[in-house]
């Protein structure tokens, strides 16, 4: 009778901690929305999304479509917008084309649907590697502190970027390998960021009562230490987001990403640099749409950070 009623108790508690759990993600969300910096970030990556999601609607042509017809030479031409006296005889394009003869506004629209994706993929594999080094090294100390920290200051000692290029040539050229570069190169951030907050939580009452409870270290880790750790890790996230999208790119722009004909927008600039002065759309779409992006993270990302931050609430 007693085990009977100790079960028929555990529900309302556990309906608490929901209420409590889903009370507490609203607070937090209304935080984030009431900040001015997230709110217009956030609008930045609304539209972004919309426009990778419905790509297909909103661009005139296939990216990769010769426009002048299959097997046929391609030109540069300039934009052709028939509202503003363009020939009607003429195909419409809003940007111009590029030196394939392909659709400069269509391919814009399509990259949104590989350049957006890219930040968050790239954080989020960081995080949870980076997480899981510094928990470790927090938690565990002595020599394998020592060991897991040590090599997070080897990968720390090399420019990210350099270091960066040095692992796609060592993997060789791709999206992938570009994607798996730029992590690498950012776990150490996410490892000594966790490993800080670990080690000013182990010390806790809460924590010291469950060890005492008799509670597993890994039990102790995972249900009592990092929960109260992740709020640094959100904030740092949300602001290398863009970091990690311009590194990216950046490999893009230099060859080493995405190859062609896919449409991305670092390979787009890095591809048509050159013509900056003589078909300067060609280079200022793609520019203009990953500057966007890349703001849109950082607004949101300083947004979260006002948010979560106990130092900056005011």
């Amino acid at each position: 009778m007693g085990a009977l009623e100790a079960e028929i108790g555990k529900v309302p508690v556990q309906s608490q901690a929901g209420s409590a759990r889903g009370a507490r993600l609203r607070d937090t969300a209304r935080n984030v929305l009431a900040q001015r910096s997230a709110q217009v970030g956030l609008v930045l990556l609304v539209f972004l999304v919309i426009v990778a999601v419905f790509a297909d609607v909103i661009a005139p042509y296939d990216p990769l479509d010769n426009l002048n017809g299959p097997g046929e030479p391609g030109r540069r031409a300039e934009p052709c917008i028939h509202l503003l006296g363009c020939p009607s005889d003429q195909m419409q394009t809003y940007l111009g084309t590029d030196g394939n003869s392909r659709d400069i506004f269509s391919r814009v629209v399509h990259g949104a649907r590989i350049s957006l994706p890219l930040g968050p993929i790239v954080v989020g594999f960081a995080i949870v590697i980076g997480a899981l080094i510094g928990s470790v090294a927090g938690f565990a100390g002595g020599a394998t502190d020592n060991v897991l920290m040590r090599l997070m200051d080897i990968v720390l000692s090399f420019p990210a970027l350099i270091l960066a290029i040095a692992i796609v040539t060592l993997l060789g050229t791709g999206l992938l390998n570009a994607v798996a570069a730029v992590v690498i190169v950012t776990i150490p951030l996410y490892a000594r960021l966790t490993r800080s907050a670990v080690l000013s939580t182990r010390e806790a009452d809460y924590v010291t009562a469950s060890r005492a409870l008799g509670e597993s270290s890994t039990g102790i880790l995972r249900r009592r230490i990092l929960p109260n750790s992740i709020t640094p890790l959100i904030v740092a996230g949300s602001l290398g987001i863009a970091t990690a999208v311009l590194e990216v790119a950046a490999l893009s722009f230099l060859g080493l990403g995405i190859s062609e004909p896919v449409p991305e927008w670092g390979a787009m600039i890095g591809r048509d640099f050159n013509s900056v002065f003589t078909r300067p759309l060609l280079v200022l779409a793609p520019a203009f749409a990953l500057t966007a992006m890349v703001l849109g993270f950082n607004l949101l990302g300083d947004g979260i950070r006002d948010a979560l931050d106990p130092r900056l609430n005011r």
